[in-house]
């Protein structure tokens, strides 16, 4: 399905185009052409779907023997960065 931006109003090209851009990720295109832009092989992408399948495999696990012990799962945390904060926050320290 094609995705149409229409203007609203008063509203500028700039301000269409971050609509459209959004649209784009909502509907999965900017992933789905990430992935695309470089050749993978077959069997890496088996491996990479059943690494994935295992880490859910997993955590499934981890939440059912958490319920059968009577206390609430641990909720997912996100990976951490393993870059070093600076004192701005941002980027690799001086150290």
């Amino acid at each position: 399905m094609p995705i149409r931006v229409k203007s609203r109003g008063n509203e500028t090209v700039e301000q269409m185009v971050r609509r459209f851009k959004k649209l784009c990720e909502k509907e999965g295109l900017t992933k789905d052409l990430k992935a695309r832009q470089f050749h993978e092989k077959p069997s890496e992408v088996k491996r990479r779907m059943d690494i994935r399948r295992e880490g859910l495999r997993m955590a499934a696990r981890r939440a059912a023997a958490a319920k059968a012990a009577g206390r609430s799962a641990r909720p997912a945390q996100p990976a951490k960065s393993k870059l070093k904060r600076g004192p701005g926050g941002r980027g690799r320290s001086k150290d």
